[in-house]
């Protein structure tokens, strides 16, 4: 079964918000707060939740897995992360966060038949992810599953986001694209404004020399603007992405694809609807690239 790169992209942009419910809910923060982490912005809670799955990890694979983060930034959260609170302290109350949280949001379809045929669907194409070097996939792949719905479909929401973004960095290095350059390439190309990508906290210095850089090799414009080759690697950046994502896909059959798009659309309007998330998490970053 093999299905199209836009039907790919669109579960993507799909479960994204509700991966990301766990990072902007107002849960994610009272949980923080309980295990001890900062919580007067949203990083100190975010980079223990991600990266729970993985244990105890430093700041220099946390780097290398998350990518696009300054290794200051990452340093600065992540370096006495576990002495505040246990992987296995934190893991409990991310689980915590998403099944208050999505109970809030979801309101009366917690306990209908679409969310558990949606949580059915999607669970099926995430346990066939092959998670082979794919770190952030493998360590939420090695969870155990949860047994309510809306639980069921976050971990699986969030075992294919991970899939994908261990992906994406392959495709990104495949082009030589590094992590700085991956955000201006993407500001350049119209995915999002600059400012959407300042919160990965590069300096203005290494944000310069990363657009130099890519205009010295004919990707941007010496204003800043991609060039007709820039909009070319990053489209093909973005197919490759999509079709290393197409694998845990294949476990369900079109219809099945179809049927999970349409079951999908009502939860993730009333998580989008909420207001919690910015705009880079209610349909995933990414413009829409011709290759489709």
């Amino acid at each position: 079964m093999t299905h199209s790169p836009g039907a790919i992209r669109q579960m993507w942009q799909l479960l994204e918000p509700v991966h990301a419910t766990l990072y902007y809910a107002p849960e994610a923060f009272e949980q923080a707060a309980t295990l001890g982490y900062a919580t007067d912005e949203r990083w100190p809670g975010y980079f223990a939740y991600r990266a729970a799955p993985l244990g105890p990890v430093g700041p220099r694979l946390v780097t290398a897995l998350f990518y696009s983060f300054s290794p200051r930034m990452v340093e600065r959260y992540t370096a006495k992360a576990w002495d505040t609170a246990t992987a296995e302290q934190v893991l409990e109350a991310r689980a915590a966060v998403v099944d208050r949280a999505l109970r809030t949001l979801l309101g009366d379809r917690i306990d209908s038949a679409d969310l558990r045929e949606t949580a059915e669907l999607a669970r099926r194409a995430a346990e066939s992810a092959n998670t082979a070097g794919r770190p952030l996939a493998a360590a939420n792949a090695a969870l155990p599953w949860p047994e309510d719905p809306h639980t069921v479909l976050w971990q699986a929401a969030t075992l294919l986001r991970e899939h994908r973004g261990d992906g994406h960095i392959v495709a990104l290095q495949a082009h030589g694209i590094d992590p700085t350059e991956a955000l201006v390439s993407h500001a350049a190309a119209g995915a999002a404004p600059e400012e959407v990508f300042s919160s990965r906290q590069w300096t203005g210095e290494e944000w310069s020399a990363a657009r130099e850089r890519l205009v010295s090799r004919g990707l941007l414009q010496a204003d800043g603007g991609v060039t007709e080759e820039g909009l070319r690697i990053r489209t093909s950046i973005e197919k490759l992405t999509d079709e290393l994502a197409a694998a845990p896909w294949q476990a369900l059959t079109d219809d099945e694809v179809t049927r999970l798009a349409e079951l999908l659309v009502p939860p993730v309007l009333d998580i989008v609807g909420a207001g919690l998330l910015p705009m880079q998490s209610t349909l995933g970053i990414g413009m829409k690239y011709d290759y489709a």
